[in-house]
C-alpha cells in the first residue's frame, strides 16, 4: 500500500512525543494501573502506526516472500507511590544512547526513558475527554528534520487532547506560523542556551551518559481573572525546564500560562483545570516507548516464520549493566517556589538551587515489563506476539535510586566505539505456538538457526525509501509580525550544530519576544515580567547546581555549538531567539 492522503492526514498529527497522541484518548482518566491502560494503548498506537507506515508491505527475492514490519510497545518501570503533596514538579536523569547502530530514516520512532507530568485533580472532571500534560524527553520522531544517530530533547507541552503542542521556543504542531498551534507556546528563558526547533542537540557520541532534566514552576507573572478578553482565569504557574548537563545547568525555557488557558476560553467549563493553575500529579508513569523500529518477516517452505529487526542497542558500564533511569525526585511548593515568590516581591535575592528538605525521591521496584511487539499490515490484530525479551534482560540488578537492567546470553553481542561499550539485542526471532489457537510468542535464535531460504540474512536497513530533503524551518518574515515588530535587538548571528544545520538566531529584549507578545499578556504585564527575569539573569548563573546531582554516572553535554553569550551590554534581561534552521 503506498501512501496516501490517510496517510498525509495522520502524518501531520502522529510525530507528537513518542506518538502519545493516539493513546491520549484512552488515557483520559486518572489511573495508575498502567498494566491496563498501556495494553489498550498500545492497541491503538500500533493499529494507526501500522496504517501510517504501509509502504510497499512486501517484496519477493530470490529465496521467497519478504513482508516488512515494525518493533514497537513499552518498557515499563515498577515504582513505589510517593505522598500527593509532592504535587511541584519533578526531575530525573536518563541515560542518552544511540538506540540503532545506524539512523535508519524518518519511519523510525522511538523514545528513551520518560515520563507524563499530568495536573493533578481531587475531583470529578466537567468533560469525558481531557487529556493534558507535559511529556516530552529524549528520542526521535517522524518530523524530525535533522535526525542522527544522537538523540535530541523536546519539551513536549501537550494543549487540550492534543489541539496544539510546544517542544520548545518556536516549535510546535506543523509549521504554518498562520496557525501556530501551539508554536508560541513556550518562552526563552535563558541568556545561554539556544534552542533549535528541531530539538535540543546533545552532543554527537553521547553514549549512556545521563541527562539531567525537570520541571517546576516559577511564579513570573501574576494571575489574571480575564483571559483573551472572557471572563476566564490563567493562572501564574510557568513550569520551567531545568536541565543539568556537563556543560550547561539551571533554567532554559518555560511555558506560558496562556498556553493552557486557550481552551479555557474557548470552554469555560475547563477554567482552572490546566497547569498554569492546578499542581502535577507526582506518582507519574516512566517508560520507555517505542512506535517503529524496522523488521522484516518470512516464512520458510515448512511453515515456520521467522523475523528480523534493525540492530538495536543499549549502553553498558564495565559490569555489563545498563543504568537506563536515575533519581527520580518529586517536589513541594516549598522546595523552590516560596523563595522566589518572596524574592520578586522585594525580599533577599534566592539561588536557584532546590531545597531538597522539600522534596522526596520516587523510588525503584525491582523489575521492568515489556509489551513490545512484530506489528506489520499482514500481522492481525488478535495475533500481535510477544517478544521474550526477558529471556535475555534482568531488571532484578534495578535499587531503589537507579533503573538499571543486565543483559544476558550468547544472543547478545558487544562492541566497543568512541570509549562506550554497546550491547546489540538478537536481531532474529522464531515465531513458537504450542497449539493452533495459541497465539504464540517471538524466540530469539541465532542467526545461524534462521534458514537461508527466507531471505532475511540478505535485507537491509537502509530505508533510502525514506529520505528527502529536510525542511527548512523559517519563522514569519513580514515586517508586521511579532518576530519583527518591536524585533531583536542584535543580530543575525549563526552557529552550525553536529547534526550538520545551521542555525540562525537574534538577541531579543526578553519581554518583546514572540512567545510573550502572543501570550496574552498586556505591555506593564510583561514590563513587570522582564524585572523579574533580570533578576534571576543577574543572580543565576550556567555553571551552578540547581537540581538535585545524581549519585551515579556522568553526565551528557549539550553540542557545545549550543550554548552563546551575550553581545555586550545585553548580558542581563536579553535571550536568545532562533529564527530560521537549515542546510547551508
Amino acid at each position: 500500500m503506498k501512501k496516501n492522503t490517510l496517510y498525509k492526514d495522520l502524518s501531520e498529527l502522529l510525530p507528537m512525543t513518542f506518538f502519545k497522541m493516539a493513546r491520549s484518548f484512552f488515557w483520559l482518566k486518572r489511573t495508575e494501573d498502567f498494566r491496563i491502560t498501556s495494553l489498550i494503548a498500545c492497541s491503538l498506537l500500533f493499529l494507526v502506526a501500522t496504517v501510517a507506515s504501509a509502504q510497499d508491505a512486501e517484496y519477493s527475492t530470490k529465496e521467497g516472500t519478504i513482508r516488512k514490519a515494525n518493533v514497537g510497545g513499552y518498557m515499563i518501570t515498577q515504582r513505589e507511590k510517593v505522598d500527593e503533596s509532592y504535587n511541584a514538579g519533578y526531575s530525573m536523569y536518563a541515560a542518552a544512547w544511540p538506540l540503532l547502530r545506524e539512523y535508519p530514516g524518518r519511519s523510525f520512532q522511538s523514545g528513551l526513558f520518560g515520563t507524563w507530568m499530568h495536573p493533578q485533580y481531587d475531583g470529578p472532571l466537567p468533560v469525558e475527554k481531557l487529556y493534558t500534560d507535559i511529556e516530552g524527553g529524549l528520542g526521535w520522531w517522524r518530523d524530525t528534520e535533522y535526525a542522527t544517530t544522537t538523540p535530541k530533547f523536546i519539551m513536549g507541552g501537550v494543549q487540550l487532547n492534543f489541539a496544539g503542542w510546544a517542544n520548545g521556543p518556536g516549535a510546535g504542531r506543523g509549521r504554518d506560523w498562520s496557525d501556530p498551534k501551539g508554536k508560541y507556546g513556550v518562552a526563552q528563558l535563558s541568556p545561554w542556551l539556544l534552542w533549535p526547533p528541531d530539538g535540543l542537540n546533545l552532543k554527537q557520541g553521547t553514549s549512556g551518559e545521563l541527562f539531567g532534566s525537570g520541571y517546576l514552576p516559577l511564579p513570573l507573572t501574576e494571575p489574571k481573572t480575564t483571559t483573551a478578553g472572557e471572563a476566564v482565569s490563567t493562572g501564574n504557574q510557568c513550569w520551567t525546564l531545568f536541565l543539568n548537563t556537563g556543560n550547561f545547568k539551571g533554567p532554559v525555557a518555560f511555558f506560558t500560562p496562556y498556553f493552557w488557558t486557550q481552551a479555557s476560553v474557548e470552554d469555560p467549563r475547563l477554567n482552572g483545570l490546566f497547569l498554569d493553575q492546578r499542581p502535577s500529579e507526582p506518582n507519574k508513569a516512566f517508560q520507555m516507548e517505542t512506535q517503529h523500529i524496522h523488521s522484516y518477516e518470512a516464512t520458510d517452505s515448512n511453515g515456520q516464520t521467522y523475523a528480523r529487526m534493525a540492530p538495536t542497542q543499549y549502553p553498558v558500564g564495565p559490569d555489563g549493566n545498563s543504568d537506563l533511569l536515575h533519581r527520580l525526585m518529586v517536589y513541594k511548593k516549598e522546595a523552590l517556589w516560596d523563595a522566589v515568590e518572596a524574592w520578586f516581591a522585594g525580599g533577599d535575592p534566592v539561588d536557584g538551587i532546590i531545597n531538597v528538605e522539600h522534596a522526596t525521591m520516587q523510588k525503584f521496584n525491582k523489575g521492568v515489563r515489556s509489551n513490545w511487539k512484530f506489528y506489520g499490515e499482514h500481522i492481525p490484530k488478535n495475533k500481535r506476539a510477544l517478544m521474550n525479551i526477558t529471556s535475555y534482560m534482568d531488571a532484578n540488578v534495578t535499587d531503589s535510586a537507579t533503573l538499571r537492567v543486565r543483559w544476558e546470553g550468547d544472543l547478545i553481542t558487544k562492541r566497543k566505539t568512541n570509549g562506550h561499550i554497546l550491547i546489540t539485542l538478537p536481531e532474529y526471532y522464531k515465531m513458537e505456538n504450542s497449539s493452533e489457537d495459541d497465539i504464540g510468542q517471538w524466540v530469539a535464535v541465532a542467526p545461524k538457526e534462521v534458514p537461508s531460504e527466507t531471505g532475511l540474512h540478505e535485507v537491509s536497513f537502509n530505508r533510502a525509501e525514506d529520505d528527502r530533503s529536510s525542511l527548512t524551518y523559517v519563522t514569519p518574515e513580514e515586517e508586521e509580525s511579532s518576530w519583527k515588530n518591536p524585533g531583536p535587538a542584535a543580530g543575525p548571528f549563526k552557529t552550525k550544530l553536529g547534526d550538520g544545520s545551521t542555525l540562525t538566531y537574534y538577541w531579543y529584549r526578553f519581554a518583546d519576544q514572540p512567545a510573550l507578545l502572543n501570550a496574552d499578556m498586556s505591555k506593564a504585564a510583561r514590563e513587570e515580567m522582564q524585572r523579574r527575569v533580570e533578576l534571576l539573569h543577574k543572580h543565576w548563573k550556567k555553571d551552578q547546581e540547581y537540581l538535585p546531582p545524581p549519585l551515579i554516572g556522568e553526565l551528557a553535554d549539550i553540542d557545545p555549538a549550543l550554548i552563546v553569550s551575550p553581545p555586550a551590554g545585553m548580558e542581563v534581561g536579553y535571550v536568545p531567539i532562533v529564527t530560521r534552521q537549515g542546510l547551508e
